[in-house]
């Protein structure tokens, strides 16, 4: 399957909307660690098919998920902030960009194109690894799927992003890990371009059938050019 190049994303394309974990950020890894040990500390056991039944959801809707099956005694908002305070630090210093993606914002920025973050994270911890690493210059518009009415594969978080950048939604191309985010950004009428993550390997294709790109991680993008 091919990769998008870059002469045509300078030609086709006025924004790129990037997913945040397992797109842009190599940190999916950090939500297996949390909730393993969010159900271990309640007694519970960890629920074989969790990942599958949330893939999608916004942060809130995730905690709401997680209070309404489990029968949690926490709030909902609760739930959010345990979660933001195990998860706060490893985004601030142990959770790296994809390989390659620091040059493809880069290319994007000298070559005036928008970019933009639609994810399912919390804002705080979008906010902490950016301030972190740096990289708040580098992104133009940040939408989390708890400032939209509905969380992927619906379309709003990519075409809010896009009404923040100012660019018609069929001038976007979205980079996504997972098939929910690929469907919210076909529903949004963007172009999307898979990216490989250990974490959804045996979904890889799916997301090929899904996408109209794909790449095994942003050194794809740059490498050759």
């Amino acid at each position: 399957m091919k990769k998008p190049e870059l002469n045509d994303i300078i030609n086709r394309y006025d924004a790129v909307i990037f997913d945040m974990d397992g797109t842009l950020v190599d940190s999916m890894w950090v939500w297996e660690e949390i909730d393993q040990d969010f159900f271990r500390s309640r007694g519970m056991e960890f629920p074989e098919n969790l990942h599958k039944e949330i893939e999608g959801m916004s942060f809130t809707e995730t905690a709401e998920y997680f209070v309404r099956t489990y029968q949690m005694a926490e709030t909902v908002e609760e739930v959010k902030e345990t979660w933001n305070r195990m998860a706060v630090e490893k985004y601030r210093t142990k959770t790296p960009l994809k390989p390659g993606a620091m040059s493809f914002l880069e290319f994007l920025k000298h070559n005036g194109i928008r970019t933009g973050i639609a994810t399912s994270n919390s804002s705080l911890l979008v906010n902490v690894f950016l301030k972190a690493r740096g990289l708040e210059e580098m992104i133009d518009a940040i939408t989390t799927s708890c400032d939209v009415s509905r969380g992927k594969p619906a379309p709003d978080v990519y075409l809010t992003t896009a009404g923040k950048l100012g660019v018609d939604p069929s001038c976007c191309l979205v980079f996504e890990d997972l098939p929910m985010g690929i469907l919210a950004g076909k529903n949004a009428g963007m172009d999307t371009c898979a990216v490989e993550d250990f974490y959804s390997a045996g979904l890889r294709e799916e997301k090929k059938r899904l996408a109209d790109y794909f790449i095994l991680d942003f050194t794809d993008m740059i490498d050759g050019e």
